[in-house]
């Protein structure tokens, strides 16, 4: 239900560019939210936007350098990536569902619908 885009390799200082789309749904009313999966590690939020008043959250360590957006026009939830570390690398999934949220979005993994993910990779 919902397809990820965009990842790759990129050298540290480089941006990348996520991409998340969902047939059947028009993503302006669902709060969404990217979120990394590192081996190992819990999979953890990275940045999320409402759907209320798009208001955003950052995990503290991406923040000033991600920035989530949206573009109604192609029905797609973004995430600029820029000063790209090598911390950074991971599967980034978005999520989102129709759980009465009152348009807030959250960091926290309980959402019902997630994309299969794309692998982002920060190496020399």
């Amino acid at each position: 239900q919902l397809v990820e885009s965009g990842g790759g390799l990129a050298q540290p200082g480089e941006s990348l560019r996520l991409s998340c789309v969902a047939p059947g749904f028009t993503l302006e009313y669902y709060p969404m939210t990217w979120f990394r999966s590192v081996p190992g590690k819990e999979r953890e939020g990275v940045a999320c936007i409402a759907s209320s008043n798009n208001s955003t959250i950052y995990k503290e360590s991406v923040k000033g350098r991600f920035i989530i957006s949206r573009d109604n026009a192609k029905n797609t939830v973004n995430l600029q990536m820029n000063s790209l570390k090598p911390e950074d690398t991971g599967v980034y999934y978005c999520a989102t569902d129709n759980f009465d949220r009152q348009g807030m979005c959250t960091m926290a993994d309980d959402y019902e619908f997630w994309g299969q993910g794309t692998q982002v990779t920060v190496s020399l």
